[in-house]
């Protein structure tokens, strides 16, 4: 998994209003939380941010003040409505060698059986256990073959070394829907029959 370093500084302003001054010298205010620790307020650079948290469940070593690291996993990212500029995050204490929970996005490769067959994401995410410092960045499932009214649930998919299903086994994650037959509109037959009387 990647590991990216960023330079933060604690904060000591807080509100609406110091948010928005942040955000207009292309800063994003932040918190970070975990191990029974008091809370620590700090300032994220936006652009590095947003690069970092292209990596699905990157792990963020943080160099505070110049003075402290934390290494650290988003838990969660707020963004405008609009624009989609990130606005705060919340990141989570990790420690080498410790276990979380964290949800990885589903990929699949292969193609549906032969028929038109529509392919439905029940869950576009699969929740897991995994060692903090190894989080897969995704999982891949293959639906070469299936046909309609198949479906695969979550303890069917191969989970990578070191990682265990935190979502229900029997959820159902992916599930083929019948492709639906075109039916000539009865309107138009309807209007055939009479131009031909």
């Amino acid at each position: 998994m990647s590991e990216v370093k960023l330079s933060v500084q604690t904060r000591t302003e807080f509100g609406k209003g110091a948010s928005r001054r942040l955000r207009q010298v292309e800063k994003v205010p932040g918190v970070v939380y975990g191990h029974g620790n008091e809370p620590q307020h700090i300032t994220l650079d936006s652009h590095a941010l947003m690069l970092a948290l292209r990596t699905p469940n990157v792990l963020i070593n943080l160099d505070i003040d110049g003075k402290s690291n934390e290494l650290v996993i988003p838990k969660s990212v707020q963004r405008d409505a609009i624009t989609s500029f990130l606005v705060h995050v919340d990141l989570l204490q990790v420690k080498r060698g410790e276990k979380v929970t964290v949800e990885l996005p589903i990929h699949t490769e292969g193609e549906l059986a032969p028929g038109g067959n529509l392919l439905e994401h029940v869950l576009n995410t699969l929740s897991v256990e995994t060692e903090a410092t190894h989080i897969p960045e995704s999982v891949t499932v293959s639906v070469e073959g299936l046909e309609a009214g198949a479906s695969v649930h979550a303890k069917d998919i191969t989970l990578p070394k070191g990682t265990t299903l935190a979502t229900d086994e029997d959820a159902v994650v992916l599930q083929v829907l019948a492709a639906q037959a075109e039916e000539a509109p009865a309107d138009a037959a309807g209007d055939e029959a009479a131009a031909e009387a």
